[in-house]
């Protein structure tokens, strides 16, 4: 489904990813994992098409990825979430979810707008304005609510969450590995907890600075010492 081949980027003189290849099948489910600035965000500004690479080769499906614009690749299934949420002001949720999903899909359909409204347990709030009347929890669940809403193939959640304390963290754990038993979507995501790594994904790819430095199941990943001494910052003398 997706290929990136060898995929850097600079930003003047700091290479932020070098010679990156990650693969992402039909209906997998893949943790992106490593230390704070090893380049994961990067990743997923290079598949949504805010960041442009120096060098490298991307594929969704059969498209090259590199040559399309941004509205392009959402109308051809690339979703995503930002760590931070970002509620269009002044918008209520439903209204919010509706905007996602004519810029995803090009029209609009209020059955599947009620039914992303249900699975996230965001109906009763729907009319609430979404920038200042939701929880925590309630923005991250938008910010889920918006990516579905263009009908995606291939999800990528960006830290969806940081943030969240014990409980919320558990639920929204549930909530995303239901979304994928019940969709098949393909996910991406970007997240530190090892446990929550374990418990969704199929595949974990690790990343320090900027470099690929171990693609396996998560129970081989974290039994890497490679792996664990990036995780806690220790490097070889």
């Amino acid at each position: 489904m997706l290929q990136l081949e060898d995929i850097s980027v600079a930003f003047g003189g700091l290479a932020a990813l070098s010679n990156v290849n990650l693969r992402v099948d039909n209906g997998e489910f893949v943790g992106l994992v490593g230390p704070n600035g090893a380049g994961k965000t990067t990743v997923f500004n290079v598949i949504s098409g805010l960041v442009k690479p120096t060098a490298g080769n991307a594929r969704f499906i059969a498209m090259d990825l590199l040559k399309q614009p941004i509205h392009a690749r959402a109308r051809a299934g690339i979703a995503r979430t930002f760590q931070i949420p970002q509620p269009l002001h002044e918008l209520t949720v439903r209204q919010n979810l509706i905007v996602a999903q004519k810029f995803g899909t090009g029209h609009s359909d209020p059955k599947r707008i009620d039914e992303i409204l249900d699975f996230l347990g965001l109906t009763e709030r729907a009319e609430r304005n979404a920038a200042n009347d939701l929880a925590l929890t309630e923005h991250k669940a938008l910010e889920v609510g918006k990516a579905l809403a263009t009908d995606p193939k291939l999800l990528l959640l960006d830290e969806a969450l940081a943030g969240l304390e014990t409980t919320g963290k558990r639920q929204f754990t549930q909530m995303i590995k239901q979304l994928h038993e019940e969709t098949g979507l393909a996910i991406v995501i970007i997240e530190h907890d090892i446990e929550t790594i374990s418990e969704l994904c199929q595949r974990a790819v690790v990343l320090d600075f900027g470099k690929v430095i171990a693609d396996e199941t998560p129970e081989r990943i974290f039994r890497d010492p490679e792996v664990m001494r990036s995780y806690t910052g220790e490097r070889s003398a």
